[in-house]
């Protein structure tokens, strides 16, 4: 597990309230393979909370991905539905959990919000 995933997981539980709010209850179980070895991480998530354990289900999904695809979705350099949908990370059960926790994710260096672009176009402040 690299450091970087290490502070993202550490994180959450302060990011939440922001980050999760009125998404639906459940849990998430996200398996991080790294040289033939899994890493599990099981992500309980409720309204403006979570409680984060390192630890293996009972979970309503679950996520399966390389820890240097994690690492690269932390860093905002790849984006989660993406690389699901390329079949590069493996997903089970509840997605609407998955897409809850893709929020906590950042966005990819350099992409602005395009409300405050047309703000901006317009003479508003942002």
């Amino acid at each position: 597990m690299t450091e970087a995933a290490e502070r993202f997981f550490e994180s959450l539980p302060a990011r939440a309230p922001d980050v999760l709010v009125g998404l639906p209850e459940g849990t998430l179980q996200i398996d991080l393979g790294s040289d033939h070895q899994v890493e599990h991480w099981l992500v309980r998530m409720r309204a403006g909370s979570v409680q984060v354990s390192r630890e293996r289900g009972p979970a309503d999904a679950i996520w399966y991905s390389s820890a240097a695809l994690f690492d690269r979705l932390i860093s905002g350099e790849a984006q989660g539905v993406a690389a699901v949908l390329r079949n590069e990370s493996t997903f089970s059960g509840n997605v609407v959990l998955f897409l809850a926790f893709r929020r906590f994710f950042p966005n990819p260096p350099g992409t602005r919000d395009p409300r405050e672009t047309a703000r901006r176009a317009v003479g508003r402040p942002a």
